[in-house]
């Protein structure tokens, strides 16, 4: 838990947790659009799309969970939420890399990605969740 529950919670933690929860709610959008067209849609591969859209849906509570961890001041919450952003440097590289279109995409991901990193290394984060702080 945080060093001083009653103390409002910091801006920073607010935007982390919201920067993991818009990551969750655009991978569980983009499930669900693979799983729809997969199911409605004339993909290549309907068993393809259908799987790749229930695992981007399984993943999405991944940093949904952590989000709502940060606004509840869970220092367990912290671990999920880096993993996320860290893992969101992947295919941001792999966008950047690309040609057209997808270079902004990759441009934003990468934004996005290190914009949480910021928030969740940061000291005030860290002691708002109570992590490197000493405990009574």
């Amino acid at each position: 838990m945080s060093s001083d529950p009653t103390a409002p919670r910091p801006a920073r933690l607010t935007a982390a947790a919201a920067v993991c929860a818009a990551e969750g709610l655009a991978l569980a959008g983009g499930g669900t659009y693979m799983l729809v067209m997969g199911l409605l849609g004339r993909p290549d591969s309907p068993s393809q799309a259908e799987t790749g859209g229930v695992t981007l849906i399984a993943l999405a509570v991944i940093p949904l969970l952590a989000a709502r961890g940060l606004l509840r001041r869970r220092s367990w919450s912290r671990g999920p939420a880096l993993i996320t952003q860290l893992i969101a440097l992947i295919p941001a590289w792999t966008l950047l890399r690309a040609s057209g279109a997808l270079i902004p995409l990759g441009i934003v991901l990468a934004a996005v990605a290190v914009t949480g990193l910021v928030l969740l290394v940061n000291p005030t984060t860290a002691r708002a969740l109570g992590i490197g702080v000493a405990r009574d």
